[in-house]
């Protein structure tokens, strides 16, 4: 077993502590469609990620206004909510890990690129509020993931150093955002595979869900994290 040691724990969301990344990706792949730009998903999963303004710029330049945009996103992260209502549920292991957290006393956030309207769904239908106590979502940032910032709130949040924190997260963009962060990431291979982490110094290791993950109490605040 791979352990590390950690004063906090921050989650990322959207494939991280839910399985529904396929669901975006199709989401985003049908609203591009309708606008003309046919991305097969494997080009969906590389070029649409970030907070929804960065991907809008990313991939239609100065083609539609703010207001467009958007218009555009909503209409997209509603469609991704409708869709997956019924079936949302937390990755295998993870009620167990954040019941184990919490009974132990280690602080918990989200640091998300998700917008707040999918936040808060999120976050009442998994009954997520006995465990976070600190959110940050995409428009409480100037900058997206890869920079640090959406994390650097989350930690402050959780009144504990950036560095001494460990992030959970799916994705190289979200691993790079921990690395400039200066903190360990373990990733959740639910949507990328574990090759596409190879340059990523922070990288500590990969699991499919939370079922191998432990905590026990180390000291003077510290806590070590098994999986």
């Amino acid at each position: 077993m791979t352990t590390v040691k950690t004063r906090a724990i921050i989650f990322d969301m959207d494939g991280t502590m839910i399985d529904n990344m396929m669901v975006h990706h199709r989401a985003w792949q049908l609203k591009l469609a309708s606008l003309g730009l046919e991305l097969t998903i494997d080009e969906v999963i590389a070029e649409v990620h970030g907070i929804n303004e960065e991907i809008m710029q990313r991939l239609f330049g100065d083609r539609f206004t703010k207001e467009e945009a958007d218009r555009i996103a909503w209409e997209k992260e509603k469609q991704y909510r409708d869709i997956i209502a019924d079936r949302i549920r937390l990755l295998d292991g993870l009620q167990h890990f954040l019941d184990a957290c919490k009974k132990a006393g280690v602080p918990m956030g989200i640091g998300t690129a998700a917008p707040p309207e999918n936040v808060e769904f999120g976050i009442e239908r998994l009954n997520l509020q006995p465990y976070i106590t600190t959110t940050v979502h995409s428009k409480m940032v100037s900058k997206g993931k890869p920079d640090p910032e959406v994390f650097k709130k989350v930690a402050d949040g959780l009144n504990v150093p950036l560095h001494e924190c460990l992030v959970f997260e799916d994705s190289p963009t979200g691993a790079r955002t921990a690395h400039n962060g200066n903190c360990p990431v373990i990733v959740l291979t639910t949507t990328h595979k574990p090759a596409e982490f190879s340059t990523i110094p922070a990288v500590r290791g990969f699991i499919q869900d939370y079922s191998t993950c432990t905590i026990k109490k180390g000291e003077d605040n510290w806590f070590i994290i098994g999986f």
